[in-house]
């Protein structure tokens, strides 16, 4: 965790999470790094950073990892949601703003999420090496954090495993604080022997909590990628009945136009059967 003092005197506290979002991580990393994460949130989380790149398609496996963290944390999670676009020295070379770039590339996956957060999105030059640029990109970030923050009454995010995950890690802080000053005055091998056991009540409560996110985030892949593949397998079908659709097409006009031929080799031959009339000699 990064903790940043802004001119203001605002305390910003940043938790980079690089691969909470990547559908390639294991269920159980993800898991360990969610826990992980609400454990350094002591003050909760105020607003949730969802990192793309305009260099890079937006994928539907991106798109399946944040519905599933939607459907882990509750529909709430996309209120303190807001969307950072890397990669603007590019858009910037190709003469395109943000906006032109989401009207011309925006699947359909990426339209939704942008629609649950309310559209709140920055774009960020990483490359410029303009101070000025460097200081709006920045400023425009942190008025959306303060919108979002004004937006919830100033309620950090939380929703009922969320809620739970805190309230067990909170639980262990309080319990350890209670027999770190219960000690005072046992010997040093007396003290050693309770803080091992401490130690091993909280890797116990921090496994059981784990293997619920766990639980919770398989039960969660499972059922979306059971809707990608169901999804994938009705655009297949749907593209199979195009392509047969316009194969009988192709075949009926090649049908009509063979009939049409044909029609127009007939006239043609009768045509040259009657006897052409004879030029009268005056």
């Amino acid at each position: 965790m990064q903790r940043t003092m802004l001119k203001d005197g605002q305390v910003v506290n940043v938790i980079n999470t690089p691969w909470l979002f990547d559908s390639s991580a294991g269920s159980e990393f993800v898991s360990k790094e969610i826990v992980k994460c609400i454990g350094m949130a002591k003050e909760g989380i105020h607003a949730v950073l969802v990192v793309f790149s305009v260099r890079n398609r937006f994928s539907e496996e991106e798109g399946a990892a944040i519905h599933s963290l939607e459907s882990l944390f509750g529909k709430f999670f996309f209120d303190y949601m807001i969307v950072v676009f890397t990669g603007g020295d590019e858009l910037e070379d190709n003469d395109e703003t943000l906006e032109d770039y989401l009207g011309r590339a925006c699947p359909k996956p990426l339209q939704e999420i942008l629609q649950l957060c309310d559209n709140r999105c920055v774009l960020f030059d990483n490359k410029t090496k303009d101070a000025a640029k460097r200081t709006e990109q920045v400023g425009k970030l942190l008025s959306l954090v303060n919108s979002v923050i004004v937006q919830n009454g100033g309620q950090p995010y939380t929703d009922e495993i969320f809620a739970e995950l805190k309230g067990l890690l909170n639980s262990v802080d309080r319990d350890t604080q209670v027999e770190v000053d219960s000690l005072k005055g046992y010997s040093k091998r007396e003290i050693s022997e309770v803080k091992e056991q401490m130690l091993t009540s909280y890797e116990d409560q921090l496994k059981r909590t784990t293997e619920m996110v766990e639980s919770k985030l398989k039960e969660t892949t499972t059922r979306l990628e059971q809707q990608l593949a169901e999804e994938h397998l009705a655009r297949l079908k749907a593209e199979g009945a195009a392509q047969l659709a316009q194969m009988k097409s192709n075949e009926k006009n090649f049908k009509l136009r063979e009939k049409l031929e044909r029609s127009q080799r007939e006239t043609q031959e009768l045509r040259n059967r009657v006897p052409q009339p004879l030029c009268p000699i005056l």
